[in-house]
């Protein structure tokens, strides 16, 4: 029984830690999404001549940017 009790408390603390950490890395991966890969995704498909392609791309994350800005109000 004492074990059942502490295999039930062990899960409920490291998963609320598990949950955390899942938080923390979802926040950290759009951070380096949004800073590294997209501008570097957006600058290979110019010199691979996609332009047609990377223009709207980066016309649609400027409009979503600017309007998530707008709702925070931090402009």
């Amino acid at each position: 029984m004492l074990t059942l009790l502490f295999v039930i408390c062990m899960f409920a603390i490291f998963g609320k830690l598990a949950v955390l950490a899942l938080k923390g890395a979802w926040g950290l991966t759009k951070i380096v999404f949004s800073l590294i890969f997209l501008p570097l995704i957006l600058i290979g498909m110019v010199i691979k001549g996609l332009i047609v392609l990377a223009l709207p791309i980066l016309i649609i994350f400027g409009v979503f940017s600017l309007i998530t800005e707008l709702q925070t109000g931090r402009i």
